[in-house]
């Protein structure tokens, strides 16, 4: 069985999806229709931009939407047993797997990043990577620090990412050293996904979701919010409200995709880091990119 995955919000590279575009006369006209659709030329900013103007979130987040969800749907006889994406990218799985229209998921990804980007700049907050440490000392570590500090994104064993305020972070690091973790590194974010301190932009993205049209999807997809398949439009929603304060649980997802059959994981979109996830599970695991 294969698993289609796709990346999330640091994927991103300047070039991303131009082989596409110069390529695939469909691919192109999508392309065009998403820089109709934002009001501003995306596709000048992927191609040629710079790193400093492709890393701002409302750039990067539909960039990286884009690049993923056009090239699932150049992939010849797509045809997924069952998907997922990290954080961002689950909206491209969706998108991949006919429960989101190409049009609406990229309005969704609009709003998010700028109601991302917009509580950044209210609530200045900061994300770290914790390696070396089990997943119970982390969140244990984070339970003792006064502040808003909790694990955010269940990457593989070992490496867990923490979210929340600037000085709980940084105090939440130092303790972690002192248990052991093999290195406590402040990531350069722009605030702390995945944490209580995005309820702000939940908030104004729930209103955008309710407003959505969700279908059942063609597959499974196994969201963040409980690592389990979900095929219900309902139920695919109301997870989807509850993604940017709720961790991404990118272990368990991986887990329970090879438990429920899953001998294959193709990456779709940017970057390899979902492959390197997927091998620290077991380094024998079938994965790959996605190819056209």
């Amino acid at each position: 069985m294969k698993a289609y995955v796709f990346p999330g919000q640091g994927s991103q590279f300047v070039g991303m999806g131009k082989d596409l575009y110069d390529s695939i006369p469909a691919a192109k006209v999508l392309f065009e229709q998403a820089n109709d659709l934002l009001g501003f030329k995306i596709t000048d900013i992927m191609f040629a931009g710079s790193d400093d103007d492709l890393k701002q979130t409302k750039v990067t987040q539909p960039a990286v939407f884009l690049h993923s969800v056009i090239l699932a749907k150049s992939i010849p006889d797509f045809k997924p047993s069952m998907v997922a994406g990290h954080s961002l990218g689950e909206f491209s799985a969706l998108v991949a797997a006919e429960a989101l229209e190409f049009e609406a998921g990229l309005k969704l990804v609009a709003a998010r990043a700028m109601a991302m980007q917009k509580a950044c700049e209210q609530n200045p907050s900061t994300m770290a990577a914790i390696l070396g440490l089990e997943d119970q000392m982390v969140e244990e570590i984070c339970e003792t620090i006064t502040g808003t500090v909790v694990a955010a994104n269940y990457n593989c064993p070992g490496q867990l990412v923490i979210s929340g305020s600037n000085e709980a972070v940084k105090e939440a690091c130092e303790k972690m050293t002192d248990a052991g973790a093999k290195r406590a590194l402040m990531l350069p974010v722009g605030g702390a996904f995945h944490s209580p301190l995005m309820a702000p932009a939940g908030e104004e993205l729930s209103s955008a979701i309710n407003n959505t049209v969700v279908k059942a999807p063609i597959c499974p997809i196994y969201q963040n919010v409980s690592a389990k398949p979900v095929n219900d439009p309902n139920l695919i929603k109301e997870n989807l409200k509850a993604q940017l304060t709720a961790p991404v649980r990118w272990t368990q997802i991986m887990q329970n995709m090879i438990t429920d059959g899953c001998t294959e994981a193709i990456e779709v979109g940017p970057g390899r880091a979902l492959q390197g996830m997927f091998k620290k599970i077991d380094r024998k695991f079938a994965v790959s990119s996605a190819t056209i």
